[in-house]
């Protein structure tokens, strides 16, 4: 259960309004009864539950929160309380929208998800196709694509279970060598993927079908259909080589444990059971006694790739020692959020219909079939989420060390607000993160996902304190958390919906965060010291006023088209782009005020400089942004992409100018000609190039060195700004003003150029320059 808690916990990321979690377990269900018996007691267990906690939660009338009568409440008015569909009660769903419309709760039928009226889970394959997106991510950064290149598959599941029969159909060049279930071990040495898909297919639409109805005939040579019934099985000399055990007679245990070891591109888990533990675990940490026997330790594994379609199916000490082998893995809690998404967004669906329902505006049985129609319109809203996610990991681990700088610092801070323990969530202490950075190694794909969703759910909460979710401007988050399909008829219900705060909150924390990585908001408050929402808004700013977004999605279309590695180089680009720009728009003050007026002003400056951006570069700048987009064009990039691209990295020098013209009262164009002169005169260019290049090696040494990298900008846009306030008449006023100020600017230049070419870089160096530029910045001001 407290297993279950916690993958529930980080999926709040995604979830739209978080809350507590909880289950139960009904202790006294008949022993030896029928399967009927045990099932009809258990949903009156479940039906006696649900009305108990229906009659001391808030309801809601005409609008005003009404709380249960004779009832103490210690807390504030919450009507807000959903149920999942969850072990042991997954046809659950139904009874409890019955028990909702009994009790008159507000909720109606958006009470339980899934019902006869809602999203089927298994029919939408919803679960499994957001793990799919991970498993795809996986693969394709390792050059491979699985929807057109055939790879090898072990599972834990069968063709009638929703997560593996889904996962099992999602890709027809998957060679399924061995899976097995509560019932039934199925081995197909070598099989093929064609003849597999069909059957595997028709075997999911066979009602509570097992392996043992698999058309044998189909299996490769020495194939083997095994019930866990046997005492022991004699393995055929294909089938023991097939999953890595000499020839010879085993348990089902272990023939089960050795499938598990086998060696195959991927593990795909469909079934309920944790079956995978780190050898420093003992089997009662895992507390899964009925898998005990046949668990193994991550460190045994030898697949590349983990998809966790199920939950639990590796404990996280798992997954972190499977990682730091090189295997490739996320957490159940990143790999499978899209059924619980998917619910979420339900829910809220059913909250804004239900006005007009109860206007006269809409009957309940249009609502069902507007619910029908937009079936794939919410599986693509909720698959977004999957794979924006599982892509922020990967540029996040991929960033190496100052990453994993970044990320302590986020866990130090988190640590301190009382927002995360490390020893709960299973994250390194400061000693571990020692040993990884001498070992170079940074944080596991499953540690970062924590980080990823505890970024987030934090994130959401400091949202909602501002005033933020309020702004006009962030209107449109709201009407496109919803399917296009509503968007205009029932507009104004979706404007007058009851948690249009939380939702705006919600795609603020998940966009910022999944684009600029999991310490992002963190890393900018410290670097700024401005709010979380002030960075957001500028975050906001930027990604708006560059049109970051139409790249991003460009980007999304070459899946498949180009390098794997090429491609998260491109997004790595992205992601600093968006962050200098965030940062900027902070200190220069440009994301302060209105919203709407700041992207406009950032536009429209992008455009001024749009045609002569090439003649007006530095030549060491311009030369390598040629070089950048000659190497994408021959990575198979789009001409016009790879053009943008370099475009866009060109322009960061925009925010700068508009800071410099409003300063000074010049034209935009004069700004930046001020502004590259005053680059070139006191050599910021490779003084900046030469900090990037650093690799500083703890959080404090990369504050202090991003904070010099900071006023040596700071300082170039006052001086630009300076020498035009002072001397904008004159026809070349950088040279005028250097002209009068000729000695000491030629001494600061002389030891600029020196500090910029002297041997090995370093953060002291960087910092004198900092502080000379800042001093001439000062005097001359």
């Amino acid at each position: 259960m407290l297993g279950l808690v916690k993958a529930q916990q980080v999926k709040n990321a995604v979830i739209v309004p978080v809350g507590a979690k909880g289950g139960f377990y009904p202790k006294k269900l008949p022993s030896g009864g029928s399967r009927e018996e045990i099932f009809n007691a258990g949903r009156a267990a479940y039906k006696s539950y649900i009305r108990t906690l229906l009659s001391i939660t808030d309801n809601i009338e005409d609008g005003v929160v009404i709380p249960p009568s004779d009832t103490v409440r210690l807390d504030d008015d919450d009507p807000y309380f959903v149920v999942a569909a969850d072990k042991g009660t997954a046809t659950f769903s139904d009874t409890a929208n019955a028990l909702a419309q009994e009790a008159d709760f507000w909720l109606d039928d958006a009470f339980a998800s899934g019902g006869s009226a809602g999203y089927d889970h298994k029919k939408m394959g919803i679960t499994a196709r957001g793990a799919w997106e991970a498993v795809k991510r996986h693969f394709r950064e390792m050059n491979i694509d699985i929807q057109t290149t055939p790879f090898t598959v072990v599972g834990v599941g069968d063709m009638s279970g929703d997560v593996f029969g889904n996962g099992m159909l999602l890709s027809e060049q998957i060679r399924l060598v061995a899976a097995f279930d509560h019932r039934d071990i199925f081995i197909d040495p070598d099989p093929d993927p064609a003849m597999g898909f069909a059957e595997r297919k028709r075997l999911f639409g066979l009602p509570r079908s097992s392996w043992q109805d698999y058309d044998q005939s189909l299996l490769s040579a020495g194939g083997m259909i095994i019930s866990r019934r046997e005492k022991s099985v004699k393995l055929t000399p294909e089938a023991a080589q097939a999953i890595g055990l000499a020839e010879g007679e085993y348990a089902p245990f272990d023939i089960i444990s050795a499938i598990l070891k086998a060696k195959a591109d991927l593990l795909w888990f469909g079934g309920i059971g944790t079956y995978i533990k780190a050898r420093t675990e003992t089997n009662g940490e895992v507390g899964d006694r009925a898998n005990d026997a046949i668990r193994i330790n991550a460190e045994e594994l030898r697949v590349q790739v983990i998809g966790e379609g199920a939950n639990l199916g590796v404990t996280q000490k798992g997954r972190i020692a499977f990682g730091l082998k090189g295997g490739r893995c996320n957490s159940d809690a990143i790999d499978n959020s899209a059924g619980v998404n998917c619910s979420d967004v339900e829910v809220n669906i059913k909250i804004a219909l239900a006005s007009a329902m109860r206007a006269g505006r809409l009957s309940r049985e249009d609502r069902d079939v507007l619910l029908a129609e937009m079936t794939e319109a919410v599986a693509g809203i909720v698959l977004e989420n999957n794979y924006l996610q599982s892509l922020a990991i990967s540029l996040s681990n991929e960033a190496g060390l100052a990453s994993m700088l970044a990320l302590s610092r986020m866990m130090e801070v988190l640590e301190k607000d009382g927002h995360l323990d490390r020893t709960v969530e299973t994250l390194p202490d400061e000693e571990v993160l020692r040993a990884r950075r001498q070992s170079d190694k940074g944080l596991t794909r499953a540690e970062t996902g924590v980080l990823l969703s505890y970024g987030k759910i934090v994130l959401f909460d400091q949202l909602l304190e501002s005033g933020l979710p309020d702004d006009p401007y962030m209107e449109p988050l709201l009407y496109g958390y919803f399917p296009e399909r509503m968007r205009e008829t029932y507009a104004e219900d979706i404007g007058g919906h009851r948690l249009r705060r939380e939702i705006i909150a919600t795609r603020l924390a998940n966009d910022v965060i999944n684009r600029g990585g999991p310490e992002f908001v963190i890393n900018a408050c410290d670097m700024t010291a401005a709010t979380p929402a002030e960075v957001v808004k500028a975050g906001v700013i930027a990604r708006d006023g560059f049109g970051m977004e139409k790249l991003w999605q460009s980007v999304h279309a070459l899946d498949g088209q180009i390098d794997g590695r090429t491609q998260n180089a491109i997004y790595a680009q992205l992601r600093y782009l968006f962050s200098i720009l965030t940062h900027l728009l902070i200190r220069n003050g440009l994301a302060e005020g209105d919203i709407a007026d700041a992207v406009g002003r950032l536009k429209s400056a992008f455009g001024t400089f749009h045609a002569s951006i090439a003649d007006m570069l530095p030549d060491a700048r311009a030369e390598w942004l040629s070089e950048q987009e000659t190497g994408w064009r021959e990575a198979g990039v789009p001409d016009e992409l790879a053009a943008g691209l370099a475009r866009h990295l060109a322009m960061m020098f925009v925010p700068e100018a508009l800071q410099i013209a409003s300063r000074s009262g010049q034209s935009l164009e004069r700004a930046a000609s001020a502004y590259f002169k005053v680059t070139k005169l006191f050599h910021v260019s490779p003084l900046l190039s030469v900090a990037a290049r650093m690799d500083p090696t703890d959080f404090y040494d990369s504050l202090a060195l991003t904070r010099s990298m900071d006023q040596i900008s700071a300082s170039r846009r006052d001086l630009a700004a300076n020498a035009l306030v002072g001397y904008g008449d004159a026809e070349n006023a950088v040279e005028a003003w250097r002209e009068v100020h000729s000695a000491r600017i030629l001494q600061i230049a002389e030891q600029l150029e020196r500090l910029a070419r002297s041997g090995d870089p370093s953060i002291a160096k960087t910092t004198v320059a900092a502080g000379l530029l800042n001093d001439l910045a000062r005097d001359l001001n």
